[in-house]
């Protein structure tokens, strides 16, 4: 069974950083890309950041400087590192795995 659960989501003041997790179970994460998506009230799905399985790394135009992606393949799981966060970050953010699998999410708040 393919599991992927993030955590790490919380209320955080503007400037300030977090750092999700995204635990996976149940295919071979190792050969396997790993992205994070959000999505903000009111808005569609988008992807923030994504690193496959040979290392190369994108990244939304708005979040580059500020968040960081990286993997431990012996944990099986995906980290987003975010710094300096803004309001317009809020979001419900998802980690996507090459094959099509979604986690259920994890919310990040920003706001003073």
């Amino acid at each position: 069974q393919v599991r992927l659960v993030e955590s790490g989501g919380g209320l955080v003041q503007p400037g300030g950083s977090l750092r999700l997790s995204c635990v996976t179970s149940g295919f071979p994460f190792r050969l396997n890309g790993m992205a994070w998506y959000r999505e903000a009230p009111g808005k569609e799905r988008e992807p923030v950041a994504s690193l496959n399985n040979l290392g190369h790394i994108n990244y939304l135009d708005s979040v580059k400087g500020r968040f960081t992606i990286s993997r431990d393949n012996a944990k099986n799981t995906v980290y987003l590192q975010m710094t300096n966060l803004k309001p317009e970050d809020t979001a419900v953010y998802f980690c996507k795995s090459a094959g099509g699998y979604w986690g259920n999410g994890t919310l990040v708040a920003v706001s003073s």
